[in-house]
């Protein structure tokens, strides 16, 4: 009984983590244990400045990494009692993977395998071979992911009208609130 219990929650929480890799990466923390998940984190540099940044999956736009990433310095800025926030530096930086995918493998102690006959005789067909039916074509895809970050000041009073890397932390949250994408599971970010 017991191992079936420990099955059942290796298999509950392996699909958990294929039905994680379904979506873009919501407005989440990003967590130490699982990076590869994305999301945000931020460090404090000097009082009133910090570095931002969001990292997204492969399944993340880069609109929407850029997005997140001033919502959270919105946030930052509202959280240690700041009305706005300039960013005197962002950059998104774009990793490209090329995958390369053989197709299906067949499966363990079991292969398609049978004869037929060519212009030499009798042949065999084996998927690992070449031959007249050939392997199947590789298939090439390109996955990207963006992580967008900025080091931004924190200021108190009106955004300066001059500056147009200055944003009102209110104005930001009311406006990019409704696009937020948080995760299913409830959690909101701190």
């Amino acid at each position: 009984m017991r191992l079936k219990t420990l099955a059942l929650a290796a298999g509950l929480a392996l699909a958990a983590g294929l039905s994680a890799c379904t979506t873009a990466t919501p407005y989440q923390p990003l967590l130490a244990e699982s990076p590869g998940l994305g999301g945000y984190s931020d460090v404090r540099i000097e009082p009133g400045r910090y570095r931002v940044s969001f990292s997204g999956n492969s399944l993340t736009s880069r609109e929407t990494v850029e997005l997140y990433l001033a919502y959270r310095a919105a946030e930052l800025a509202l959280a240690n009692g700041y009305d706005t926030f300039t960013l005197v530096s962002r950059d998104t930086d774009r990793k490209t993977t090329l995958r390369m995918d053989p197709g299906p493998a067949p499966l363990p102690y079991w292969n398609p395998y049978w004869r037929y006959y060519g212009s030499y005789g009798w042949r065999t067909y084996d998927p690992w071979m070449e031959g007249p039916f050939g392997r199947q074509p590789l298939e090439a895809s390109t996955i990207e992911k963006f992580t967008a970050s900025a080091e931004i000041v924190l200021g108190r009073g009106p955004k300066r009208a001059d500056d147009p890397e200055a944003f009102d932390a209110r104005a930001v949250i009311e406006n990019l609130g409704p696009r937020i994408q948080r995760p299913d599971d409830g959690r909101v970010g701190p």
